[in-house]
């Protein structure tokens, strides 16, 4: 079977156990290997079994600490720990495995060339970009503003249509402007909606604001995804084509499950973070806190409430609003993260190799 097959089957089963052996078996009888493998095993060239065994284990542990992470608060778990050891032991050893093997799971090779490199850095930051935005919508419109999931989902459905109609329109227009082109203005575009993205959230949002946030969001999702694999052809041997498609695909799928575990820890940990600031406001020295606890108190206590209780019952309602505003100011730092790591990737995209709009993978002549 061909090495990408093998990647994708596994890449399946560790997402889901079921879909990955349906998969194997349908590959194993409806996809034949192309000429060159069929040359391979000719010449007596065996499947890289233990590449297999370390990259299933390796990933497999991944997936699951990166899954449960923050909910066992990382290295406070002996069962995680023990999880990272094993990604980065097992990881460690199959590159080690895959560099000297004649016929590697993984042509880990291929990373020399710095334009591969890159294009599979940028395909894991979009990953990361995609699902960390993705995460982070609904659960701030749903916990924090009171959406259900049907209107957050709403919210977010238009931006699903911008991709469904970019992506056809950015495929063609690769057949005339270089790829690196397009992948600039796509990181440009990401880093700049992710920081109006820090301005405009907040828990006055409405469905319409956050309906062409979440447009804004994507816009640069379509400029990534086709010139970005497109690139990672330039300068690679045709009989590679099949372990570049595996590997820039597994980088995105990688990514999405790291921007995933990324963002829900950093908010969580930021959350920590303002609420242990914005709290230091409310001591009993603070005359503004006094005051509204006072006013607030008289509210109460002509609502039914007993006098001697109306005034702590203010300070838990003050209180009470702490929390979601330490939410939201951790919403407002993650976006700040993801539009400091577009920006990078905008950087970096200038180090892009040229190609031949219209040709392919093949790099620009002069």
């Amino acid at each position: 079977m061909d090495h990408l097959q093998l990647l994708l089957a596994v890449d399946f089963f560790h997402q889901r156990p079921d879909v990955g052996i349906i998969t194997w078996f349908l590959l194993r009888k409806f996809i034949e290997d192309p000429p060159y493998l069929v040359r391979q095993k000719g010449a007596g060239v065996k499947l890289d079994y233990v590449g297999m065994a370390l990259l299933s284990l390796g990933i497999g542990a991944l997936q699951i600490l990166l899954d449960k992470g923050q909910e066992d608060d990382w290295f406070g778990s002996q069962f995680i720990t023990t999880l990272i050891i094993t990604a980065t032991v097992c990881l460690i050893a199959l590159v080690i495995w895959e560099w000297f093997h004649k016929a590697p799971i993984i042509d880990v090779r291929l990373f020399k060339n710095l334009n591969f490199a890159s294009c599979n850095l940028m395909m894991f930051m979009t990953g990361v970009m995609l699902f960390s935005s993705l995460v982070l919508m609904p659960q701030f419109l749903q916990t924090q503003v009171g959406y259900t999931a049907e209107i957050a989902g709403l919210a977010l459905s238009a931006g699903g249509l911008v991709v469904l109609i970019e992506m056809p329109v950015i495929g063609k227009l690769t057949q005339t402007v270089e790829a690196r082109r397009l992948i600039s203005f796509g990181w440009l575009a990401m880093a700049l909606s992710m920081y109006y993205s820090t301005q405009r959230i907040d828990l006055q949002i409405s469905f319409v604001a956050a309906t062409w946030l979440r447009v804004f969001q994507v816009v640069g999702i379509g400029f990534l995804f086709v010139p970005i694999t497109l690139v990672a052809y330039v300068g690679v041997p045709p009989e590679k084509n099949n372990a570049v498609s595996g590997l820039v695909n597994f980088m995105r799928n990688i990514g999405s499950s790291v921007g995933t575990s990324l963002v829900t820890t950093l908010v969580a940990r930021r959350s920590q973070f303002h609420q242990e600031i914005l709290g230091g406001y409310i001591r009993q020295g603070n005359f503004n806190l006094q005051n509204s606890a006072s006013n607030l108190s008289q509210h109460v206590n002509s609502s039914g409430t007993a006098a001697p209780d109306s005034l702590i019952h203010s300070y838990a309602i003050i209180y009470q609003q702490v929390q979601p505003q330490a939410t939201t100011l951790s919403y407002i730092d993650t976006f700040m993260v993801l539009a400091v790591m577009a920006g990078i990737m905008f950087i970096l995209s200038f180090l892009l190799k040229k190609n031949d709009p219209g040709g392919g993978g093949d790099a620009a002549v002069g």
